[in-house]
């Protein structure tokens, strides 16, 4: 006799496995109705209904390799976990880089959810194992892939225009270490956020592996500098950034402003509390499993790629004022307050 699978439960009463295992789970999201047609049908060509195995969980794969990230990394882990869980799907974690490794994981999938920047020969094992996959992450331009993301770019677009109505017209932009591609966005939107206001201007401020915030701030601005705000490309670049200008006698945000981006828990364990946009990392877990299942269900039409932006929030603490009407000393190095 055959062995009766969800499968063969959505065969027999029309429905999507998903909506089957759903009425099993005893979840919400069917009718009445529908949960008891699914139980007739299970009784009746007897499904065993103490286990599901035969329902495979959905893949979250996090690159080892990113360190960067670790703190957003466990938000997108809380969304996906809690909605998977919500929905009647167990998760499965895997942290890896090896592309060997990644094609085996997802071929015990129902579903891969990729975070942060996995590389192309492992992408391109996970892809040909046929498994729906959603991307928590960059792509390459008009790569034919789900995706799910936060909004970098929006993100330099609104502190551009939180800042210049503040009155700063002179901002640094605290890039660190190039070669992350959201640091880029928020420089980009930035600008952009700025190209149609004549009287301010952006500077970026980046450095190589083993230099340091406080060497390149000297270095290229031997005789002071006349900005007024600092936008750091995420949070813990900012608590280096206030503790430094503390450190040379700057009060902030009475003489300067500085906001950071991620909303981390740095962010409120220092003094002042640092203004910073928040990424939405549990909810981007939240849409990949929802648009993974999607996937799941899509028995007929067309499929294509969609790219799914969740918005980035501002969120105002004490790090950030009014431009101060003050002019600092243009000589020598930034001067420290007595």
């Amino acid at each position: 006799m055959p062995k009766i699978t969800l499968q063969t439960l959505a065969e027999e009463t029309g429905l999507s496995k998903f909506a089957v295992s759903r009425a099993l789970a005893g979840k919400s999201g069917v009718s009445d109705a529908t949960r008891a047609r699914v139980l007739e049908a299970a009784d009746r060509l007897g499904y065993n209904r103490t286990t599901r195995k035969d329902i495979k969980p959905i893949g979250l794969v996090f690159d080892d390799t990113d360190v960067i990230n670790s703190e957003l990394h466990l938000q997108i882990q809380s969304g996906t976990q809690r909605e998977a869980d919500r929905q009647g799907y167990p998760v499965r974690v895997q942290w890896t880089h090896f592309a060997e490794e990644l094609a085996v994981f997802a071929s015990r999938c129902s579903g891969l959810l990729l975070v942060g920047p996995h590389r192309k020969e492992s992408l391109a094992r996970a892809y040909a194992t046929g498994v729906p996959i959603v991307r928590l992450g960059w792509v390459d331009p008009l790569e034919q892939v789900d995706r799910v993301a936060g909004t970098d770019h929006d993100a330099g677009v609104a502190v551009a225009d939180y800042l210049y109505n503040l009155g700063h017209r002179t901002i640094i932009y605290v890039q660190g270490i190039p070669g992350y591609r959201g640091r880029l966005e928020r420089l980009h939107g930035l600008r952009e956020g700025l190209e149609d206001k004549p009287d301010a201007s952006v500077i970026n401020l980046d450095w190589e592996e083993g230099d340091s915030f406080k060497n390149v701030l000297r270095r290229r601005f031997p005789e002071g500098f006349d900005a007024t705000a600092f936008f750091c490309s995420h949070d813990g670049l900012a608590v280096t950034v206030v503790s430094e200008l503390l450190s040379w006698g700057y009060r902030i945000p009475e003489d300067i402003s500085v906001i950071g981006f991620g909303d981390h828990a740095a962010a409120k364990q220092i003094l002042p509390q640092l203004t910073t946009v928040r990424t939405p990392g549990y909810e981007i877990g939240v849409a990949a499993v929802r648009l993974i299942l999607d996937r799941l269900q899509q028995t007929d039409g067309a499929v294509f790629p969609m790219r799914i932006q969740i918005p980035c929030t501002l969120v105002e603490r004490d790090s950030v004022a009014p431009c101060p009407t003050a002019k600092r000393s243009r000589t020598g190095r930034p001067r420290a307050r007595t």
